[in-house]
C-alpha cells in the first residue's frame, strides 16, 4: 500500500523534479506537472486536497481508458478530467513497486526527450 510520503519520495527521487508548494503534493519536470494531489469538487462545497489519490498523467486517451477499463478499483476519472491525459490513482490500491513504475513513467512523458532518455536519470527505487 502506497502513500504520499512515498509519492513524494519516490517523484523527488528523479532529476530535475521541482516539487510546488500545495496542502498536499505537486511535482513538476521542465514546468510540466506529472503527479500530483487530487483536488476533489463537490458541489456547494470547497475543493479538498486528497493526498490519499494522486493525478497522474498518462500521456493520451489510449492509455487512459486502458488504466480505467482495465483496474477500475486502482484508477478513475470525473467530467472535469474527460478531455485530459490523466487518471486519478488510488494510493492504498497499489505497492511502492508500482508506485515507482507509474510516477517514472508519467515523468518520462513529461521530461524533455533528452532528459527523459538519458541513460543516467536516476531510477527512482521502491
Amino acid at each position: 500500500m502506497a502513500d504520499a510520503d512515498d509519492v513524494r519520495r519516490v517523484a523527488l527521487a528523479l532529476p530535475h523534479v521541482e516539487e510546488i508548494e500545495s496542502n498536499g503534493f505537486d511535482f513538476r519536470v521542465a514546468g510540466k506537472g506529472f503527479v500530483w494531489s487530487y483536488p476533489e469538487r463537490t458541489a456547494g462545497r470547497p475543493r479538498v486536497l486528497r493526498t490519499d489519490i494522486a493525478v497522474l498523467y498518462v500521456g493520451d486517451e489510449a492509455e487512459k481508458q486502458a488504466l480505467l477499463l482495465g483496474e477500475p478499483a486502482v484508477f478513475f476519472t470525473t467530467p472535469s478530467y474527460d478531455d485530459w491525459p490523466l487518471v486519478m490513482l488510488r494510493l492504498a490500491e497499489v505497492d511502492v513497486a508500482r508506485l515507482v513504475e507509474l510516477v517514472t513513467d508519467a515523468w518520462r512523458m513529461r521530461a524533455p526527450d533528452d532528459l527523459a532518455g538519458s541513460p543516467d536519470r536516476g531510477e527512482a527505487t521502491g
